[in-house]
């Protein structure tokens, strides 16, 4: 069974992205912030993290960072979610080791699209 770390502060939101990935078949590990984020992806090595950009402690970019720099986590894919949708965040994210990028509010449809792309299958 494929892992996903949802690493997402808002309870709803971790709530319902939670139920949804639930429904498609994947493992859900959460974290409520930057921090344990990156702890959690370390000790569990998911195959992939959806990562919030609004955290408490390191913000999902730094988060990011860390990961990537990390041996043990770079190979991980990371979506980036953010609500703000700002022009330049897409970049942000790349920039900051984000595989892909994504806004809220999630349509599950094409947030499931880049995961089945990343993990290199086809969208179920």
């Amino acid at each position: 069974m494929i892992t996903i770390l949802l690493v997402e502060d808002n309870e709803m939101n971790r709530d319902m992205l939670s139920r949804r990935l639930l429904r498609r078949g994947y493992a859900v590990l959460t974290a409520v912030d930057g921090e344990s984020g990156v702890d959690m992806a370390r000790s569990a090595r998911p195959q992939l993290i959806l990562m919030d950009v609004g955290l408490p402690n390191i913000d999902g970019l730094e988060a990011t960072r860390r990961l990537k720099g990390d041996t043990r986590t770079k190979d991980i894919p990371v979506i980036v979610l953010t609500a703000h949708a700002m022009s330049g965040d897409r970049t942000q994210a790349i920039e900051a080791g984000g595989d892909d990028y994504d806004i809220k509010p999630v349509e599950i449809e094409r947030l499931a699209a880049k995961i089945q792309t990343l993990l290199g299958r086809e969208p179920q």
